[in-house]
């Protein structure tokens, strides 16, 4: 068996590389061909081929468990040959890439139909994902930062399907700026890094000591520009405005953004923190901004009353969250949280115009009665002592247990006005359900990433990480419990719009995103993109 299963390793792995580069080559073929019949079979095809890629991803993952835990087969050796990455972060991350583009493709393929746009979002969408597949595939530093920077290109050409409207292709632009500027940052990271250990591969990226007291210069920086780089790819605060302005693209395009394209700053830090192994000020600059934004996201969230402004901001708090967990160190935490979020993102958009309609059925609730209260408390106290006999679940960092407490809690007040008894029982329980749940899944998720990859964190950064936590549970119990009252109505008002704290950003980027769009390039790409008249887009 074992010889079989050797020889079979080459080829699977030229079949993992080979797969996204068809996608480029549907891409190139799509954006030539004016052929009806054949751009069908594309998008056919092109669904085939992502399933493809789902079932060779799934291979690799059992190979590369083979030759963990059973015998040798030389998988990461085989890989560095083709440059490949076959480990189980790029196994996780190809899977989850596949399926959200398949699903999304299936809804586009219905969503576009009859619209001028359908045909020019195919090439650009297959571009993205099949540079975000060789980002996650890579071995190599340099083909990192260029799949990074394609990724970016790419969307940048999905977030601009409708030129004719005006504010699109502003927000469009802002985001261009923000993402060159990140690029700019990754770009020097990668440089630092590779003169830090004289190698660009990612195998080579292992601190000789680990735990080292002494931080280099260059890596110090490194993580700081890498922090920034992770900071506006997932629109954090003061980068944020952007997010919340690029809704007027299709929905499959919001989908995509929200459930993959975003999630590649927590990603970028997931597959280089071997190369920082202590807290770094890069570390230190993610807790603050995340931690900061997280804070204001949730309540300015749930102050929206538009269901996409509501994801959108559902987006950054999000985003927050997994920043601000691996500023922590809690790697495999914020690896799980960012395979749920990319699932749970992509249902909401795709199914946000269902939601409408249901949410239209529904009285709005009312605030949580006495006895729901006491039972999320309960709840939470159950919460805490689970996590106390089980340490091992959050890495034994206190502060992860408390958000698990607190996404107990959270779940239990949001049982619906009115229900009895036992709805409220089996809600209780399966909020609980939560704590061993993720306690398997962690299980899973944490052979992704090897023993003693934890950092230690200085007093200053769990300090930090409690107030932000203490301040994000008062600030929530505030808007939740004091309801509509008059004295609070003006901190929502300011709240609904984040405080505007994207305004420095924001007028920075609209008076260079309108410079760039007013001048004679830019009216001629308007001219040229769109051909057809507004009238006729279904």
């Amino acid at each position: 068996m074992t010889p079989s299963l050797t020889l079979l390793t080459p080829p699977l792995l030229i079949g993992w590389l080979s797969l996204p580069l068809a996608l480029f080559a549907i891409a190139l073929f799509s954006n030539w061909s004016r052929n009806g019949r054949k751009l069908a079979y594309a998008w056919r095809f092109t669904e085939r081929l992502l399933l493809a890629i789902l079932a060779v991803s799934l291979m690799i993952g059992v190979l590369l468990w083979v030759d963990r835990r059973l015998v040798e087969l030389g998988l990461p050796e085989s890989g560095a040959r083709f440059g490949l990455y076959p480990d189980g972060l790029a196994v996780w991350m190809s899977l989850m890439v596949a399926f959200i583009g398949w699903v999304i493709l299936r809804y586009a393929s219905d969503y576009l139909r009859g619209d001028p746009a359908r045909n020019t979002f195919l090439p650009w969408f297959l571009t993205t994902l099949a540079c975000v597949l060789l980002l996650i595939m890579t071995d190599h530093l340099l083909v990192l930062a260029g799949a990074w920077i394609g990724v970016s290109l790419a969307l940048h050409q999905l977030l601009t399907l409708y030129p004719q409207r005006s504010e699109a292709r502003l927000a469009a632009a802002q985001k261009f700026i923000a993402s060159r500027l990140g690029d700019v940052c990754v770009i020097a990271g990668v440089l630092l890094l590779g003169h830090h250990y004289g190698s660009f591969r990612l195998p080579d990226l292992q601190p000789a000591s680990q735990g080292a007291l002494e931080l280099p210069v260059d890596l110090a920086w490194a993580s700081v520009l890498l922090a920034l780089a992770a900071l506006l790819k997932c629109a954090q605060i003061p980068f944020h405005g952007w997010l919340i302005r690029v809704m007027e693209a299709p929905t499959p395009v919001s989908a995509l953004l929200h459930a993959g394209v975003i999630n590649l700053g927590g990603f970028l830090w997931l597959r280089l923190h071997p190369a920082f192994p202590v807290f770094t000020p890069g570390h230190g600059l993610l807790l603050v901004v995340a931690g900061i934004t997280l804070v204001v996201a949730v309540i300015t969230m749930m102050t929206q009353t538009s269901v996409k402004h509501a994801l959108a901001w559902s987006t950054v708090s999000q985003m927050g969250f997994m920043l601000f967990e691996i500023a922590l160190g809690a790697y495999t935490l914020a690896f799980l949280h960012l395979l749920a979020h990319s699932l749970y993102k992509a249902h909401s958009f795709l199914a946000c115009g269902r939601t409408v309609k249901v949410s239209a059925c529904y009285a709005p609730e009312t605030t949580p009665g006495v006895a729901t209260v006491l039972l999320a408390l309960a709840s939470g106290v159950v919460g805490s002592g689970l996590l106390w006999l089980w340490p091992g679940l959050v890495e034994g960092r206190p502060v992860l247990g408390g958000v698990l407490v607190l996404a107990v809690i959270a779940s239990v007040l949001a049982i619906p006005h009115g229900a009895n008894r036992r709805t409220r029982g089996w809600v209780a329980l399966m909020a609980l359900a939560l704590v061993p749940v993720y306690g398997a899944l962690h299980a899973v998720l944490g052979l992704v990433f090897q023993p003693g990859a934890e950092i230690s964190l200085p007093t200053w950064a769990s300090v930090v990480a409690w107030s932000l936590l203490g301040v994000l549970l008062g600030l929530s119990a505030l808007v939740v419990f004091a309801g509509t009252r008059a004295w609070l109505v003006p901190w929502q008002a300011r709240f609904a719009t984040g405080l505007n704290l994207d305004q420095p950003f924001e007028r920075l980027t609209r008076r260079l995103a309108s410079k760039a769009l007013a001048g004679p390039a830019g009216r001629q790409h308007e001219r040229d993109a769109y051909p057809f008249p507004a009238g006729e887009q279904s």
